[in-house]
């Protein structure tokens, strides 16, 4: 009797331990979705010192798409920062707020058709895969835009498209599209992407000659006419492509 008792108290001191070990290792999911909460609230809803974005349904999805999946490992500790992040062939990631204002802007609707100019690494576009009906995202640099297919698809934006080629052509084929959104900045808005974007659309795009002299820009198309506002000062880069670009690859 004695034997029993003492064998049972030593396997509860062996046991214990190991207990005590897994109730203190992290959760790494936990641990991004608090980094996006916090996002949400400091940098987006109430940030300090700028603009907020009261567009309740961007919030809700900028609080649930994983910004840390669309930045390279050695980048994801700062995955939740209010910054740009670099995602390789000298291309960035917006910051969340520059991500949240463009989006707001456009004023989206679940039914809409969106193209977006400048897949990058493809979180502009998980975000915009939440909020409307289609996603249709056009990236120049092939491997991005490979990479960025590829992650969409692995993470379940089935409404996104994505294909590799010259961005300021637009893409004719579906249009007319409800909203457009361009992440690089040319030197003037693209007439084929003014001639794509449907009659009471909106566009937002930054346009300048150098990254010291863009301006983002809200454009509406109303009966044929463009209306436009500058928003703010911004930084981005530019848009490359002759204008007359190869064949698309889908």
């Amino acid at each position: 009797m004695n034997w029993s008792i003492s064998r049972c108290l030593c396997l509860v001191i062996l046991v214990a331990p190991v207990v005590a070990c897994r109730r203190k290792m992290p959760d790494p999911d936990q641990s991004h979705v608090l980094a996006r909460q916090r996002m949400v609230e400091m940098q987006l809803s109430s940030p300090v010192g700028r603009q907020r974005i009261v567009d309740r349904r961007v919030l809700e999805v900028m609080g649930e798409v994983p910004r840390h999946k669309f930045v390279p490992l050695a980048m994801r500790v700062y995955a939740y920062d209010d910054r740009p992040l670099p995602i390789g062939y000298g291309q960035t990631i917006s910051q969340p707020f520059i991500v949240a204002l463009m989006t707001a802007s456009l004023e989206l609707r679940p039914e809409d058709r969106v193209l977006e100019i400048g897949t990058g690494s493809g979180y502009q576009a998980a975000v915009l895969s939440g909020l409307v009906e289609a996603v249709y995202s056009i990236e120049i640099v092939p491997e991005l835009g490979e990479q960025a297919k590829a992650l969409l698809a692995q993470e379940g934006y089935a409404n996104v498209q994505v294909r590799t080629g010259d961005g300021y052509q637009g893409w004719p084929e579906e249009a007319p599209f409800d909203a457009i959104i361009v992440t690089c900045a040319p030197e003037s808005v693209p007439a084929p992407l003014v001639e794509q974007l449907r009659d009471g659309g909106r566009m937002v795009i930054p346009v300048g000659i150098s990254d010291a002299e863009q301006s983002l820009y809200l454009l509406e198309k109303r009966d044929g006419e463009l209306r436009q506002e500058a928003i703010l000062p911004v930084r981005f880069v530019p848009m490359t492509g002759s204008g007359s670009p190869p064949p698309f690859q889908d």
